[in-house]
């Protein structure tokens, strides 16, 4: 395949990437990853080992902090375990109910019903464990974005040789 028609299919994959990190019928950083590594050993870059590993380790972590960060942040904002646990298995969940956004609204449901089942009358108590999921998910989300992004940058700058 021609070096421009794989330089063109990587940005897409890099850009769709992006747009995944807050889209959830899109992968997000797997495709940006994809996108890398084919511009890497698909073309004839000079793009260094180190960014791909650097990428690599960065994309595992978010993939993580996606699930562990709205458990955390439930807690801070006053969350049980059950709210945080209920957090995992609402994003579980939700992942597989056909509905746009299925795993986030699985994933606050989750800290909800958590919270409710773990002391039923205090319904602030609840909400403001789901508040807490909520921060915790704009900053995983935040952090998969920034990842991403840069991720496009060293793609775009070492096809301009800048790098």
């Amino acid at each position: 395949m021609d070096t421009a028609l794989i330089n063109i299919l990587c940005l897409i994959l890099l850009f769709l990437g992006i747009l995944g990190t807050f889209l959830p019928v899109l992968p997000g950083l797997l495709l940006s990853i994809c996108g890398l590594l084919i511009y890497k050993f698909g073309t004839d870059a000079d793009l260094p080992m180190i960014y791909i590993w650097a990428f690599g380790i960065l994309t595992a972590i978010s993939a993580v902090l996606s699930y562990v960060i709205p458990a955390k942040t439930n807690r801070k904002y006053g969350g049980t375990r059950w709210g945080s646990i209920g957090s995992i298995i609402g994003t579980i969940v939700g992942i597989f109910i056909p509905i746009p956004l299925g795993f986030l609204i699985g994933m606050f449901a989750g800290v909800f019903i958590g919270e409710l089942l773990h002391d039923s009358k205090d319904m602030n108590k609840a909400l403001q464990s789901t508040k807490g999921a909520f921060i915790g998910f704009i900053y995983g989300t935040g952090f998969s974005l920034v990842v991403g992004v840069a991720m496009f940058l060293v793609v775009v700058l070492d096809m301009l040789d800048v790098i």
